[in-house]
């Protein structure tokens, strides 16, 4: 069995959401909250290799595989199921999903796998859909799939569907997890108020890194009440010279700003010597012209 998506024919990359800002602004009467949210991707994060194959199949490999299962329901089948149906039918496929992103971290990795495998299938199949109904089944796929199917900068509003592109310069960052798992249910359950302003990014483009240590995630105070590991890893970043350090989505992850991708390496490098049991990776964010598309 291929143990890495580099067997397959094509390979299509799912690379991490990063939450650089998200503000609560209000609830909707269905429950969802609506957000504010300033995103970007990272070069660092999960593989989806295709090949054409005599039945569906879904393997799976990377540090992380072993908390996912193999078989069963997961976003990646049913986005395969769901594009299929769309489009009528389509050949059988083996779908392998290389893990690299800690699970249920804050950092998107089931919503960029899901997102990567509608890209991928639709370049294997030779395949295409209008943008309004690819984007519907991103939706039904999870909130967060339609701002992965394009993975560059982008503000994110209502629940996450409405999209607007952002000029955001690549970023060096550490991501840091200190692989211990938060809810977010309940993390928006703990949330002192769900009516906050919304994002204050007027201007922001003279100076994104003071732009971004301005901003804020409302989800990180309830996060850090729920998981005090959350607190002692964003002390970690601090203590290791990151210029801004601040919580990704419903956490737990963390990230890190640096001044250069050769800082951001030593960073995570003397980071994980000094905590081997947590979760650090060097990276850059994805600039506007190097997303999926």
């Amino acid at each position: 069995m291929p143990d890495s998506p580099a067997h397959f024919a094509l390979i299509e990359p799912a690379p991490a959401k990063i939450n650089l800002a998200l503000a609560v602004t209000g609830r909707r009467a269905d429950g969802y909250h609506l957000l504010d949210s300033l995103v970007t991707f990272t070069a660092f994060g999960d593989r989806i290799g295709l090949s054409p194959a005599e039945e569906d199949r879904f393997t799976l490999s990377g540090p992380f595989a072993g908390a996912l299962a193999a078989e069963g329901d997961n976003l990646v089948t049913r986005a395969r199921d769901r594009l299929r149906e769309a489009l009528g039918g389509a050949p059988a496929v083996h779908i392998h999903l290389e893990k690299n992103l800690p699970v249920a971290s804050g950092i998107g990795g089931g919503s960029a796998d899901a997102a990567a495998t509608l890209r991928g299938l639709l370049a294997l199949w030779q395949a295409g859909l209008p943008h309004d109904a690819l984007n519907a089944i991103a939706l039904y796929l999870g909130a967060d799939v339609p701002m992965c199917l394009a993975s560059r900068p982008l503000v994110a509003r209502g629940i996450g569907e409405a999209i607007a592109p952002l000029a955001l310069p690549p970023l060096a960052m550490v991501l840091a997890n200190p692989l211990v798992g938060v809810s977010t249910p309940a993390v928006f359950k703990a949330l002192a108020s769900t009516d906050n302003p919304p994002l204050a990014l007027e201007g922001a483009s003279a100076d994104w890194p003071a732009a971004i240590a301005g901003l804020r995630n409302d989800l990180e105070p309830p996060a850090r009440r729920l998981c005090p590991e959350i607190a002692r890893i964003s002390e970690s970043l601090g203590e290791a010279e990151a210029s801004t350090v601040r919580m990704s989505g419903s956490g737990a992850t963390c990230f890190g700003l640096y001044p250069s991708r050769e800082a951001a390496d030593a960073a995570a490098a003397a980071l994980s010597r000094r905590h081997p049991h947590w979760f650090f990776a060097a990276t850059t964010t994805l600039g506007a012209s190097d997303g999926a598309h």
